[in-house]
């Protein structure tokens, strides 16, 4: 069956920086548009994906037992986790911020997790299964990432609009620089990680080998 060729086959490679598709026959350093490094793969993607997750999943424990907030009204002040927080905004009728603060804090940390193990896994057992999906659902933690850092956001404006209204006083606390690092980190995590590997081990198999496992997988 007759395919397009491959970047590698054709000497391109694109630039990590600007996604210049860069002609690397003489073993060009530097993008030309944009002079940044080039590399035909992420270095080390494994290994890298896999530590930065793993410290995530380290600082996601602080980030959910300790407060991220201190709310001071009339007086007296208490401190508020991340579930606790989305619990009083619900109770005091702020569906809509509690809403966004579950789903950026909770379920979006979840599903990255869940999502970096799976392509990590697979591709370390060398699983032709689903290659299309596990592309897909890679290009959406991508996606989703950026949206982890709503809570930051929220604790900021729901403190600036406190002491704008005079009602009291809102302060973070040590809480929001850990969620903030497990932000960080697992957009590191899936900055590093390279789509590409999902699909090398069906690219080393002979053609008629591959159509043998799917005529069997069904």
């Amino acid at each position: 069956m007759n395919r397009p060729p491959l970047a590698s086959e054709l000497n391109l490679c694109l630039c990590h920086s600007c996604g210049l598709a860069c002609d690397i026959t003489d073993n060009p350093h530097e993008c030309k548009r944009c002079g940044a490094p080039l590399h035909a793969r992420k270095a080390d993607s494994l290994t890298r994906t896999w530590a930065y997750l793993l410290a995530a999943l380290v600082f996601y424990i602080p980030a959910n037992l300790l407060p991220v907030m201190n709310t001071s009204l009339f007086g007296s002040g208490s401190d508020s986790t991340i579930m606790s927080g989305v619990l009083e905004f619900w109770e005091h009728g702020a569906w809509d911020i509690a809403l966004i603060i579950f789903i950026a804090s909770i379920a979006v940390p979840g599903i990255k997790f869940v999502a970096l193990s799976l392509l990590l896994i697979t591709v370390q057992r060398g699983s032709l299964w689903a290659r299309k999906e596990r592309s897909k659902l890679y290009r959406f933690v991508e996606l989703i990432g950026y949206w982890s850092m709503l809570d930051v956001i929220v604790v900021a404006l729901v403190a600036a609009l406190v002491k704008f209204q005079a009602l009291g006083d809102i302060q973070p606390r040590l809480g929001i620089l850990f969620f903030g690092l497990v932000v960080v980190f697992t957009m590191l995590s899936a900055m590093s990680f390279d789509p590409r590997l999902i699909w090398d081990k069906a690219r080393e198999k002979p053609q008629n080998e591959e159509l043998t496992d799917e005529v069997a997988s069904h």
